[in-house]
């Protein structure tokens, strides 16, 4: 393994690095889209194998926890054995772990197919982000690379609920899998020839009791915060929470204390990467929570078949595509990286507050308030990530992109907890008294047993509707002041992140004449 970048610092990529970029964004759009890949698939698997209602559970959620749980873990793996090396490894794993869930003849099976594939999922994520710093050393070239990588994350997401009803409608459900194979076999072939090694050798060893605090901090809280929208902050959701919390501490004084910690304490002296984690993290609080809501509204509102619901939602992603690269062209034009986060969080709250005048009727106005929710998002995400990954060492690329990534989950599940509670706080106190009890929990158990009850139906789509409002009356509040946070933590962040950056520069503004 070498301890090297593809270029000096500065120098701009050729086609090589980006014909090495389009390698990499197929295992990221992939690991994306199996967040969702099992939205319309569960149904066929449930009749196929006849899980419980646990194991089902774990079906869907196990990847998805695994992943969040060994991310930090993965990252500075990375650093230390190379990520080209890591990458190869998890594109076997996750290829594997898909071959073995498509044919799963059991439901135990499965789920530790799933598991595997979020181990895979964890190499293959921050290992991209880390070979992007690598490969684009030219901040405006690697500005460039985070906003493609930013755009097709998000696209994933929602592309994996599409496919996956396209796929269990004309197949069967374990093709949802195998997808996954073309594209890990091309990253196979094409890895070694395009992609750079990298890492850090000197970088000490592996802190292994790290490990199981990582996972102790991450998942109970992850967990916790997943299950809160639905059961309300029952204790059985607030013991997990606190319990990580309380690990996430000891995490943090192990990793300031130990000689060679997994995420070094010197990567928030970079000034601009602390903000960028915090910002990043409110970010997929706003779009997670969104989420939550809208779906639910195309298909219980509105009445639409989840098929039709995910076809409808994505059309909010049609200007995420230009979304990244016109943030990342003001920011090369000279406007202040602060200005273009804070107007992308102005952007983003003001789609929550179109979301606030959606009625029951109102389909057009909620997917214009996605999309223009979904463009602020990515503004602010490429940029953070731009900085956060400009500020961070190339040793450290690794660690830096999983502490980002890390800390999306944390704010996916954060916004699915909050803005879920206060729809359903508003939603149960707009339901009738005399409804029956599945009827006050949720808007599908009111549907349910509407036949029961005149008027139900139309009492619940209405009592939704306005927990939706409220939540996103409050997703607006959160991201407004995230603005104003951004505007004051992240003036002239990008001046001094690029100087140390590149040290060799006397000024970031070019001022010496050097390319």
């Amino acid at each position: 393994m070498t301890n090297s970048t593809s270029t000096s610092p500065g120098v701009r990529a050729g086609r090589r690095e980006w014909t090495a970029l389009g390698v990499l964004m197929l295992p990221l759009l992939l690991v994306s889209m199996d967040v969702s890949v099992l939205y319309f698939a569960v149904p066929a698997i449930s009749a196929d194998l006849e899980p419980t209602g646990t194991q089902q559970l774990w079906i869907f959620d196990i990847y998805a926890f695994v992943l969040a749980g060994l991310l930090m873990t993965m990252g500075s793996l990375g650093d230390r054995v190379g990520h080209r090396r890591l990458l190869l490894a998890g594109a076997v794993a996750f290829g594997t772990a898909s071959l073995v869930a498509a044919y799963a003849n059991s439901a135990e099976t499965l789920i530790a197919a799933r598991a595997v594939l979020g181990v895979g999922g964890a190499t293959l994520m921050p290992s991209t982000m880390a070979m992007l710093r690598t490969m684009f050393t030219d901040p405006g070239q690697r500005a460039k690379a985070i906003g493609l990588w930013s755009g097709v994350m998000t696209a994933g997401i929602a592309l994996g609920s599409v496919m996956s009803g396209v796929l269990v409608e004309h197949f069967w459900w374990g093709s949802v899998f195998l997808v996954n194979l073309p594209a890990m076999a091309l990253l196979l072939v094409l890895g070694p020839l395009l992609l750079p090694e990298s890492g850090n050798p000197a970088a000490g060893r592996f802190d292994l009791p790290s490990v199981p605090l990582s996972m102790a901090a991450v998942l109970p809280v992850v967990y916790g915060l997943k299950e809160i929208p639905s059961e309300g902050w029952n204790v059985r959701y607030v013991v997990p929470v606190t319990v990580g919390l309380l690990f996430a501490a000891l995490f943090v004084h192990r990793q300031r204390t130990c000689a060679s910690p997994m995420i070094s304490p010197d990567l928030f002296r970079g000034r601009g990467f602390g903000p960028a984690v915090a910002l990043n993290l409110v970010s997929a609080f706003g779009v997670m929570g969104s989420a939550y809501f809208t779906t639910q509204y195309l298909q219980s509102v509105l009445g639409k078949s989840a098929l039709e619901a995910a076809l409808w939602a994505l059309l909010p992603s049609v200007p995420i595509g230009a979304a990244a690269p016109v943030a990342t062209g003001l920011v090369r034009k000279g406007v202040d990286r602060a200005h273009v986060v804070t107007a992308g969080f102005v952007i983003a709250a003001s789609g929550f507050g179109l979301l606030a005048l959606a009625g029951t009727d109102a389909m057009w106005l909620v997917l214009t308030s996605c999309a223009v929710l979904a463009v602020g998002s990515v503004v602010v995400m490429s940029q953070i990530m731009d900085l956060a990954m400009g500020t961070a060492p190339v040793e450290r690329a690794g660690a830096a992109s999983s502490l980002m990534e890390t800390g999306s989950e944390f704010g996916g599940a954060l916004g699915m907890a909050v803005l879920g509670s206060v729809g359903t706080a508003i939603y149960r106190h707009g339901i009738p008294a005399a409804a029956p009890d599945p009827a006050r929990e949720t808007l599908g158990g009111a549907l349910a047993v509407a036949d029961r009850v005149p008027g139900l139906a139309t009492a619940a789509r209405e009592a939704f509707t306005s927990g939706m409002q409220g939540a996103a009356v409050t997703g607006a509040v959160v991201l407004t002041g995230a603005a104003v946070l951004a505007a004051v933590t992240l003036r002239r962040a990008e001046v001094r992140g690029r100087t140390r950056e590149t040290p060799a520069r006397p000024s970031a503004l070019g001022r010496s004449g050097e390319a």
